[in-house]
């Protein structure tokens, strides 16, 4: 789990995002994908691909719906899982 300070301050700006956490000090890059690919708007995905790109993302989000748990809605993950296909 890396933590990324660019991160941090795009959630800090975005609470509602990861409404959950108190601290946004060492919130992963992980966390942070989860958070805006399921509660963002396209504003904030486009700010998060810029701040860590199109690749890393869709790697971080690659391996998060290979679990057998996850917490992506299915038609989040269906949508994402086309478009990383796609773009990625």
């Amino acid at each position: 789990m890396k933590i990324n300070v660019k991160i941090e301050n795009f959630l800090k700006k975005r609470p509602h995002l990861i409404w959950w956490v108190q601290d946004f000090k060492g919130i992963s890059e992980e966390a942070a994908v989860e958070a805006v690919l399921n509660n963002g708007d396209w504003n904030d995905v486009q700010s998060l691909l810029h701040i860590l790109g199109i690749k890393k993302v869709a790697d971080i989000f690659r391996l998060q719906i290979k679990k057998k748990r996850n917490n992506y809605r299915p038609r989040t993950a269906y949508f994402f899982k086309a478009y990383f296909k796609e773009h990625a």
